[in-house]
């Protein structure tokens, strides 16, 4: 009896799920930028926030200071229209009793005078300065509402594309689960391998830091600067305690993480504060090649809608997308460049 042909219908299926991890793999990507064109929303935003607090207080100032000077200009007004003759300056010049109380009634009445035009001036600069705050305030809410329109786009593009994903993952259900299997073997071994590379790689970080303890890159013959060593190589042990964490659209704790929320979360335990935002994240530090990567280096994918921390060995540790978890994943498609934090 000859070998058993395969079911032409399982090869189908399998053909027909591949297809399928294909548009979702698409989808992913796109979901991906609409997260951080979410979070550089909230990023923005929280600045605008900022500014218009200050821009409150300032205005309180102003007005402050605007009473004030109206009050002082009211009284200064008060007093002379109700002064008799006697203390007209004229009057005052007239009783002088010898050139030297002239010239000193003189100086009073110069006095007097340049006192109330001060009071004048300062009047009109604190009214300009209110003017100007108020402004200020306008401006800052014009840009408050745009801000919060795009959120608010951005919020519908990803549950929009959430739900098209959900139906396509329900289509190819038994197919995943397989799938599922084999990339948790396959994590395992790359986390084994990551974590047998730690120790030469903080080996190797605290001797840079200490040959170059300011930081400075060095030059190469034809003039060109180069990054200066990683200071921050460590941070690949804390990312690695987070591997399996889900994906959370907005999260930055060890609830759930998005990728540019991952990586900010990782930072901040040595310190070092990161916008929550894959876009934001790569104007931090200096450019560093491809070749150049040194372990946690920030790396960026797809139009700079994704980032990661680069762990050595040309992989790095990421949380990709919705439906996923904190993972280690090799560069390759889709890679934009890579910063590294000084």
């Amino acid at each position: 009896m000859g070998p058993a042909a395969a079911d032409p219908s399982i090869s189908s299926k399998q053909s027909e799920a591949r297809q399928v991890l294909a548009q979702i793999n698409r989808l992913d990507i796109s979901l991906e930028h609409a997260v951080q064109a979410y979070d550089t929303a909230n990023v923005k935003l929280a600045g605008i926030e900022r500014d218009q607090k200050r821009a409150r207080f300032e205005l309180r100032v102003a007005k402050g200071n605007l009473s004030r000077a109206q009050a002082a200009l009211s009284a200064r007004l008060v007093a002379i229209y109700t002064s008799d003759t006697q203390n007209s300056a004229l009057e005052v010049l007239l009783g002088a009793k010898s050139l030297d109380d002239l010239l000193n009634r003189i100086e009073a009445v110069n006095r007097v005078s340049s006192q109330d035009a001060q009071t004048m001036q300062e009047v009109r600069i604190f009214k300009r300065d209110v003017l100007q705050r108020r402004a200020d305030l306008r401006r800052a809410h014009a840009a408050q509402a745009k801000v919060v329109a795009e959120r608010a786009a951005a919020k519908a593009s990803i549950q929009g594309q959430l739900a098209r994903r959900r139906t396509l993952l329900s289509s190819i259900r038994s197919e995943i689960a397989h799938i599922q299997a084999q990339e948790r073997a396959r994590q395992a071994q790359l986390a084994a391998e990551a974590r047998a590379r730690l120790p030469a790689q903080t080996s190797a970080a605290a001797s840079a830091t200490a040959q170059n303890p300011l930081g400075v890159g060095a030059a190469t013959p034809e003039g060109a600067s180069v990054a200066p060593p990683s200071r921050y190589g460590g941070v690949v042990g804390i990312a690695m305690r987070y591997l399996g964490t889900p994906y959370v659209w907005g999260g930055a704790s060890p609830s759930g993480f998005d990728c540019s929320g991952f990586t900010m979360y990782v930072y901040a335990q040595v310190g070092v504060p990161l916008p929550h935002s894959s876009y934001a994240q790569y104007g931090m530090g200096v450019p560093v090649s491809q070749s150049d990567l040194q372990p946690g280096d920030l790396v960026f994918f797809y139009g700079l809608g994704h980032v990661g921390i680069y762990i050595g060995g040309g992989n790095y540790i990421h949380a990709p997308h919705t439906g996923d978890v904190v993972k280690i994943s090799s560069i390759s498609g889709g890679y934009v460049g890579a910063r590294r934090i000084l």
